[in-house]
């Protein structure tokens, strides 16, 4: 099979305006994570009709479509992520949401619409030996407990082996049609950190009867400050952001109690442990300093996204031979986001691919934000061409 025989982006012109109505489909209802029951049946809907074995239900309502052309007992896993997050659309579009406060403001609308994409073109053409499965996944943004771990647990990998595992997640900022790789950690572990302080509460005008819980809350604010700066080597890379901090209601009232919560991100296992080593100790010093007690909950989050050499470089190549090496990044820069792809990769070597969503537009998560259709033929020529070349390629 020679290398002009695989896809390209041209292939999947007849199927722009398809790929933009099911995109636009979507976009307009959207579904929060374990809520992607209409979601996933239109998805197992037009797999099924293409001829897909499908199975649903995987994991909550994951969505997994098998198709096996020939003999060969090669295979290969591409996913993509089905929910939505809870943000009120402002874009204007007259495709946005229907449903108040829902949104794709991270784009799993298109990353869905590119693999249905490459799922129809797959099957259209059938050029590869071997099966691949597409995995429909839901409740990506959950933060534990996540569609990742339940497919998992639901027997993914052994009720559809996988030598490898792809996934695509597009990045603002970056050109549309630009492909982005980095083997090895790509994106952060993100742990959550939830504190509870119990203080005194008291008149304002008394506060030396009182013990005050937003002093000791600030001063572990400030103390947190140090973890980064002073625990961490310099040549590794660490987040530790207090976004959240509650307490009382009256300006001349000390309350009694101070709720602060945190997330921390970091990029390997040692720095991971050193973190939360150093995080519970100052907490819980800087609290019994001022007399005060302390809750911490500490909420392990998704681990570090390790992309492997062997699988980043063949994705690397894939991309390069469909858009040019002038349109891909390598190495592309670490990123501090975390994603529960990662749990696939501790399963299955694999890679986690970016795709430019656009320079100047709107950042992910952002309620204006809206995914690039330039990118569903680019996005779906790419799995369709990966597919080809991965199960065409002769075992070592």
């Amino acid at each position: 099979m020679s290398e002009r025989s695989y896809c390209e982006v041209a292939d999947l012109a007849d199927a722009r305006s398809e790929l933009d109505a099911i995109r636009h489909h979507l976009h307009k209802h959207p579904e929060l994570s374990y809520e992607e029951a209409d979601t996933s049946r239109f998805v197992a809907d037009k797999l099924a009709a293409w001829g897909y074995e499908v199975t649903r239900n995987v994991g909550g309502h994951g969505v997994v479509a098998s198709l096996q052309v020939g003999t060969s007992a090669r295979t290969v896993g591409v996913r993509a992520d089905m929910d939505a997050l809870p943000i009120k659309e402002l874009t204007g579009l007259d495709y946005a949401s229907v449903h108040d406060g829902k949104m794709h403001a991270c784009g799993h609308d298109g990353h869905t619409t590119v693999l249905l994409g490459a799922a129809r073109q797959l099957a259209k053409t059938r050029n590869f030996e071997g099966t691949v499965h597409l995995i429909f996944q839901p409740a990506e943004e959950a933060g534990s407990d996540s569609g990742a771990e339940r497919m998992i647990a639901d027997g993914l990998f052994e009720r559809f082996p996988c030598e490898a595992i792809f996934g695509l997640h597009n990045h603002p900022g970056v050109p549309a049609g630009t492909f982005g790789f980095r083997a090895g950690p790509l994106m952060a572990a993100c742990d959550t950190v939830k504190l509870r302080i119990h203080g005194r509460g008291g008149h304002a005008a008394r506060p030396h009867l009182a013990v005050d819980p937003v002093l000791v809350g600030s001063s572990i604010v400030m103390a947190l400050q140090s973890v980064v700066s002073r625990n961490v080597d310099p040549n590794e890379a660490a987040v530790v952001t207090v976004g959240s901090f509650r307490s009382g209601h009256a300006p001349n009232v000390i309350p009694e109690d101070a709720a602060l919560e945190m997330s921390v991100r970091s990029f390997s296992p040692t720095v991971r442990a050193t973190l939360e080593s150093r995080i519970r100790a100052l907490v819980e010093g800087q609290a019994q300093s001022y007399g005060a007690t302390v809750e911490i909950d500490y909420v392990p989050g998704y681990p570090v996204l390790v992309n492997s050499e062997a699988e980043t470089a063949f994705a690397r190549e894939v991309a390069e031979e469909l858009v040019g090496p002038e349109r891909v990044i390598s190495p592309f820069p670490p990123i501090a986001g975390s994603e529960d792809f990662a749990y696939y990769l501790q399963q299955r070597p694999g890679c986690f691919v970016r795709l430019g969503n656009g320079e100047g537009k709107p950042m992910l998560h952002n309620a204006r934000y809206d995914f690039n259709d330039e990118n569903l033929t680019i996005g779906a020529a790419f799995w369709t061409r990966l597919v080809e070349r991965f199960l065409a390629r002769v075992r070592a």
